[in-house]
């Protein structure tokens, strides 16, 4: 194991990483891996790859690689994804409804049991088998429905109220899709994806390629 036994941020990205080049050689009938295969198809140094799973525990033996699917479970493990998570989704407007509709979400193990709105012309309309309830329900509901994960997905300006709200029902995450910087308790661990940020990252990336 490595010295802290917690993966960092970057560690747990790149296991995710690892994990879809796995799923997709395991469909392909690749039984065994390598760590310099590993590293191939991420484009990052081998001992990167052995230090990061390292992490995982005894998954690989020297001279013989990894087991694809002896890895891909002690990633998902690791990850926390070996089980269901539900997550109830705040706002209902064009992104709120792709995210409901996002297959991949109920691929990995991940529900969303519940969505959310504050508008009155938006509360009762069904989304993909998911009634639009209100926000001023959100702390009946959500310990009703079981939720651990909460989606943010309101405008900027309501964003820290809205996460307050969850927060206070006792989910135990946030994924917040606003642009906004959420401050909410400790203890109630949050992401950010502002897709406006990566296409800002991504024309950085592409001007600093051109001088």
């Amino acid at each position: 194991m490595a010295d802290d036994p917690r993966p960092s941020r970057a560690t747990a990205a790149r296991l995710s990483l690892y994990l879809r080049s796995l799923e997709g050689w395991r469909r392909d009938g690749l039984v065994t891996t390598s760590s310099r295969d590993l590293a191939a198809a991420l484009g990052i140094g081998a001992a990167q790859v052995r230090k990061d799973l390292s992490y995982l525990g005894r998954v690989g033996r020297r001279g013989v690689g990894y087991r694809v699917a002896d890895v891909a479970g002690a990633i998902r493990a690791a990850l926390g994804i070996n089980r269901e998570w539900s997550a109830v989704l705040v706002g209902a407007g064009n992104l709120a409804r792709a995210l409901v509709r996002y297959r991949g979400f109920s691929e990995r193990g991940f529900r969303v049991v519940g969505l959310f709105d504050a508008d009155a012309r938006k509360i009762g309309q069904r989304v993909e088998g998911l009634i639009v309830e209100a926000v001023g329900d959100l702390g009946r509901r959500v310990k009703a429905l079981g939720a651990e994960l909460g989606i943010v997905a309101v405008p900027w300006e309501a964003a820290q109220e809205v996460g307050e709200a969850l927060a206070a029902t006792g989910v135990r995450g946030v994924l917040n899709f606003a642009p906004a910087v959420l401050r909410l308790p400790a203890g109630i661990a949050v992401v950010n994806v502002d897709l406006t940020i990566q296409l800002e990252q991504l024309a950085f990336q592409v001007q600093a390629a051109r001088e």
